[in-house]
């Protein structure tokens, strides 16, 4: 998953390489981060989704939760129809297809998961080839906003700025610096003239910056759309044939859609090693297998007559719900009481730092007199929560 601000700036570049200007720019801006609204109807999903049945919860789920709907090819496309529809502007709409495509494609080729073929398909995949902190998909689409910036530094004297000292800015804690001669440095004395000019001489490189991108605007900007298109192309391609190879030197077929990144050139890849134990397999692109970890798929604390009757029935309760976001399943079984409970979470969630994936846990507490049970979840290191039962039946 790419940041906002990238994602911002990959629809400036959009309208640069195009020649798209005024209103139609700005639609552009909002079509490139329009994906990430899906904010919004996931909150009113959460809000309608407990009182409608098993099958209404899961297709509401896939038109209104985040990256579903409007993280698919059909979406875009969708897009682009009602452009056309409105303006009959070709060049307008093909730069809001590829503002909400190229969204897509970014998100899908880092780590999010998504359903990119819906209502085609209702398979999840994601290509998970790029790290999510790469800098070249996060920091060069921001390569236009600095333009822009070095725009407003050349055109500060002109009449429509007409005193610069006098500019206001006002930050989200609403502090105002009123006169940029009353700004003080760190240590809090006032900026001196030879402060002043540093400052100068590097906006003025800025200045020329812009000089130079403004001579050669539509290639220059169509330039660094290539650039960011042939990154994204690269490491799934290359990933290709890293797996091929691990495939074969482990004897098995590994997945590609479920390796994750973990850092810039390495992924974790995950196989079923035998019936009891999963191999996780750390590999660098520049030197293969790094690492490897097993890692047990059911864990038992004391005596627990059909713990893995339990477990399978867990998994299968699971598998009825929507997301599914856990694709190596381990389960550890315990009882007290009468009641077995079994915490499923995946197996890569202890290899996984600083990222918001495979940290999903769910716990099932089954009554083994009644038969009734509960499910609770907890995520991205929030409180535990107590699951509806029409998420699974």
């Amino acid at each position: 998953m790419v940041n906002t601000l990238s994602h911002l700036g990959v629809g400036l570049l959009l309208s640069y390489a195009l020649g798209i200007k005024g209103r139609k720019r700005l639609v552009l801006l909002f079509l490139s981060l329009l994906p990430d609204l899906d904010y919004f109807t996931y909150s009113i999903f959460t809000l309608i989704s407990s009182s409608v049945s098993h099958e209404a919860r899961n297709q509401l789920f896939y038109l209104l939760g985040h990256r579903e709907l409007t993280h698919s090819i059909f979406f875009a496309f969708l897009v682009a129809l009602l452009i056309w529809v409105k303006t009959k502007d070709r060049r307008f709409t093909f730069g809001g297809f590829q503002a909400v495509f190229l969204h897509i494609l970014l998100d899908y080729t880092t780590s999010a998961k998504m359903r990119p073929f819906y209502p085609l398909s209702t398979n999840e995949s994601a290509l998970r080839a790029i790290y999510p902190f790469d800098p070249i998909v996060n920091f060069l689409p921001l390569l236009p906003l600095l333009i822009v910036a070095a725009e407003f530094v050349k055109n500060k004297n002109r009449p429509g700025v007409k005193n610069w000292d006098k500019l206001n800015i006002i930050s989200n804690d609403s502090w105002i610096i009123k006169n940029w001669d009353k700004l003080s440095t760190r240590n809090g004395d006032r900026w001196s003239t030879k402060d002043r000019d540093t400052w100068s001489r590097k906006l003025n490189g800025l200045n020329r910056l812009h000089g130079f991108v403004n001579r050669n605007e539509k290639k220059f900007y169509a330039s660094v759309i290539l650039v960011l298109l042939l990154w994204t192309a690269v490491f799934p391609i290359a990933k290709v044939f890293l797996i091929r190879h691990v495939s074969d030197a482990e004897g098995t077929g590994i997945s590609y859609k479920n390796t994750y990144p973990i850092s810039i050139g390495k992924f974790l890849a995950v196989y079923s090693y035998s019936d009891t134990h999963y191999k996780l397999l750390e590999v660098s692109y520049w030197s293969g297998v790094k690492e490897s970890f097993y890692v047990e798929k059911v864990s038992v604390t004391g005596n627990v007559p059909e713990a893995q009757a339990y477990a399978e029935r867990a998994g299968k309760l699971y598998s009825a719900s929507v997301p599914k976001a856990i694709d190596y399943p381990v389960y550890s079984v315990s009882e007290e009481n009468g009641l077995v409970t079994v915490i499923l979470s995946d197996a890569r969630n202890p290899y996984v730092d600083k990222w918001p994936y495979f940290d999903t846990v769910y716990r099932f507490v089954f009554d083994r007199e009644s038969g009734e049970y509960e499910v609770y979840e907890s995520h991205y290191g929030r409180a535990e929560k107590k699951l509806d039962k029409n998420c699974f039946e």
